[in-house]
């Protein structure tokens, strides 16, 4: 079993069995196999309860303040003022103490568009250190943190953009010393282009239909270091395209579908038996799209076994749908499917959603069911607190 690599190689020596805790914490993949790896995946949690109860699809929706995440060019169609909050439990089948928290908020400024702001915060626990010679060196606490602004804006009547602005922060194992390096906390920054376009709505018979296409470009930017340059690690530069369709039945009835497909864009090269490259990401947005060669076995390289995964083997698929009740909405029930390919991941679950709105107050909740046997993703609960200032 293989997992994604959350921080450089010289931190991962250090306080051995800490740092491959703090991986699998922090990927919360039961891969058997990738097609590369990357720092700070954290980024990719998907932090909306509503649309991660529809099989962690939503970047044609976009249409609330976890817009900053989804596609930041969803902000171009809002106005307005409206902030949330998710908490989560993460990988509570590992009765572990990590937690997750998205702080985000956005408000519509007359002739200028909508500027947004988030907050994500990843605590991975509290870990012992170890030396070379296995002695305790104390103590510490790791987390991830990333705070962003974004911005959305109409480009014609249908069509918007928008980008984000991130900083990141990765405090994984400050103060660690691995042979005569002191390891430190790793410090990035990224950005993103998203656009989105909404058809024009038409009828289907007697019901309103809206359809709308959206892509995000997410987490461009330079790889992280814990220790020093030779050992940086790509933060997790990603593609997301998908759409939606929502069905207006009535006044009081609404159903809403939407598939969404992510690719990592990443790219690792081997140079030698022990040693592999990772493009910069402005080189592995385009060289990321080939197909690759992945071991899917854990046996030593003379009875190693390798696959090959095509371009579409290497995206993720989400796809789910959202029915709501009321004029104006009250009361929604939600459900999804996501699919990883089993060499490139092997995630499939799930998933449960519902909400409620009253006055200016949203709530949103959404589950988790694995279909893999002892996934630490089964059972996660996400819930989301909304407020709308606007109604």
């Amino acid at each position: 079993m293989t997992t994604h690599r959350p921080f450089g190689a010289s931190a991962r020596r250090a306080s051995a069995l800490a740092f491959v805790a703090v991986a699998f914490f922090a990927t919360a993949f039961s891969a058997r196999a990738q097609v590369g790896s990357s720092a700070v995946v954290f980024l990719k949690i998907e932090p909306d309860s509503r649309t991660a109860g529809m099989g962690n699809a939503g970047v044609a929706l976009a249409d609330n303040a976890a817009a900053l995440f989804w596609n930041p060019a969803g902000l171009a169609f809002q106005k307005g003022t409206e902030a949330s909050i998710t908490h989560a439990n993460w990988l509570p089948q590992l009765s572990s103490d990590l937690f997750y928290e998205y702080l985000t908020a956005k408000h519509h400024v007359p002739g200028w568009g909508t500027f947004g702001g988030h907050l994500t915060y990843l605590f991975l626990g509290e870990h012992e250190g170890r030396d070379a010679q296995n002695n305790p060196t104390g103590t510490f606490k790791s987390y991830d943190l990333a705070v962003g602004l974004s911005y959305g804006a109409k480009v014609g009547r249908n069509f918007g953009l928008g980008t984000s602005l991130r900083f990141i922060y990765s405090n994984l194992a400050p103060g660690q010393v691995v042979g005569a390096q002191e390891t430190k906390a790793g410090v990035s920054t990224a950005f993103d282009v998203a656009g989105l376009y909404r058809v024009p709505e038409f009828n289907l018979g007697s019901i309103g239909t809206n359809v709308s296409f959206g892509f995000n470009l997410a987490n461009m930017g330079p790889k992280i270091q814990y220790s020093d340059s030779q050992q940086a690690d790509p933060i997790p530069t990603n593609l997301r395209v998908g759409y939606a369709v929502q069905l207006d039945f009535d006044d009081y009835n609404s159903l809403t579908l939407v598939t969404d497909f992510n690719k990592d864009l990443i790219h690792e090269t081997q140079v030698d038996s022990l040693t592999r490259k990772t493009d910069e990401w402005y080189q592995a947005i385009f060289s990321s799209w080939k197909p690759v060669r992945v071991q899917t076995n854990a046996l030593n390289e003379e009875e190693a076994q390798y696959e090959t995964l095509s371009v579409f083997d290497q995206f993720t698929i989400g796809a789910g749908f959202e029915y709501w009740y009321g004029s104006p909405r009250l009361f929604a029930v939600r459900s999804g499917y996501f699919y990883e390919h089993p060499y490139n991941g092997n995630r499939k679950f799930l998933t449960l959603g519902a909400g409620v709105r009253y006055n200016i107050i949203g709530v949103d909740f959404s589950y988790i069911y694995a279909l893999q046997e002892e996934s630490p993703l089964a059972n996660t609960m996400r819930f989301s607190l909304l407020l709308n200032f606007d109604r």
